[in-house]
């Protein structure tokens, strides 16, 4: 069974996703020597845009939670999310910002991250990203919605440390594999078990300009 989803959709519930936080650079510039990053990390506060070509994910499974965040203020608060995971993924010319405003001396400040803009992608594993919305063509395959967060046995399971933040008996889908074109993204948070950058480069801007999209 195959489901298609035309884009031009934003689904605050029905999103799927990839890449990892910006603000975890510099844990991603420590693995760069060996070609890949080989640790968990988890990054919440602020959001990112992400902007791809080609997602291929394989074991998808996703849920609703929350995440940890900040107003405009400063002030703690808490994101609903879509938690999307993958037991591994395949990412095609992909970019992500995020923007920093008000820093002192500077002003407004993007950081902006490519990978995979060559003959060889991003790749990862057991990929889980917090999501606020996603516009995207998108392909699955063997899907399964309306299942216990708890059965979904084709992904990679419920995230870790999301005890409190997600009902394992609350709405979840799964599918064997998900193919998303014309990816573009806003996400609040992510873990990945591995992931390889080729390609990588990492840029600041000022102002908001230079914005994956």
């Amino acid at each position: 069974m195959e489901s298609h989803v035309q884009g031009g959709t934003r689904w605050k519930r029905f999103a799927v996703v990839m890449v990892p936080s910006l603000a975890a650079t510099a844990a991603v510039g420590l693995g760069l020597a060996q070609g890949a990053l080989a640790a968990s990390f988890s990054v919440s506060g602020q959001s990112f845009k992400v902007k791809a070509e080609r997602l291929e994910g394989n074991g998808f499974v996703q849920y609703g939670a929350y995440a940890d965040g900040y107003t405009m203020e400063g002030k703690e608060t808490a994101h609903p999310v879509a938690v999307s995971g993958f037991k591994s993924a395949t990412i095609e010319n992909m970019c992500q910002s995020v923007v920093t405003p008000d820093v002192p001396l500077v002003g407004t400040v993007t950081m902006r991250l490519t990978a995979g803009t060559g003959d060889a992608p991003v790749k990862a594993k057991n990929l889980y990203l917090d999501v606020a919305d996603l516009d995207a063509d998108a392909t699955f395959k063997n899907i399964d919605i309306g299942v216990a967060a708890k059965d979904a046995g084709k992904g990679p399971g419920m995230q870790p440390g999301t005890e409190g933040k997600a009902n394992p008996f609350g709405f979840a889908q799964q599918a064997d594999t998900a193919v998303l074109t014309n990816v573009e993204q806003r996400a609040w948070a992510t873990t990945a078990g591995t992931f390889t950058l080729s390609d990588l480069s990492l840029r600041l801007h000022r102002g908001t300009d230079k914005e994956c999209y």
